[in-house]
């Protein structure tokens, strides 16, 4: 590891933890050159996601976009956005951890339902009736039905 302070090439590990998400571990190091000490972060290299659309665009995964649609379907409604982080970093990792480089919206939005039913059934109907493009109200109707049947 290069020191950023002389250049040097050579540095021994002083300290090492691991970072509150589990996803990173912090080295504080010590340039055996120039005596000072700096911080690296070590993360896990990940392969880019594509997401395939319903219209066959492809576009780079962002979780953001997974985050923002659960904010939307639990506007109003009690929930932690611990939770809703927990869920996308869920999906997130199982969609890195699959050997598919290619995703589609389908799978990820089936993903997040799968996650939010157990938190909040208005927000489930909610997010439902976007993922599934619910037409009108006897749509709506029979995915509340399906809903109560499998509960």
């Amino acid at each position: 590891m290069k020191c950023p302070f002389c250049g040097d090439q050579e540095s021994k590990v002083v300290d090492s933890r691991h970072s509150e998400d589990g996803l990173s571990i912090r080295r504080r190091r010590e340039c055996l050159q120039c005596q000072r000490r700096f911080t690296t972060y070590e993360v896990v290299e990940s392969l880019p996601i594509i997401v395939v659309k319903r219209d066959g665009s492809r576009q780079a995964f962002n979780r953001n976009k997974i985050m923002q649609s659960m904010v939307r379907a639990f506007d109003k409604r009690q929930v932690e956005t611990a939770d809703l982080d927990r869920i996308t970093t869920e999906i997130e990792q199982t969609i890195q951890n699959s050997l598919e480089r290619e995703v589609s919206t389908d799978k990820i939005g089936a993903m997040v339902m799968e996650r939010i039913k157990p938190l909040d059934e208005v927000a489930y109907i909610r997010f439902a009736s976007v993922y599934r493009r619910f037409q009108n109200v006897n749509e709506f109707i029979q995915e509340i039905k399906d809903f109560l049947k499998r509960k």
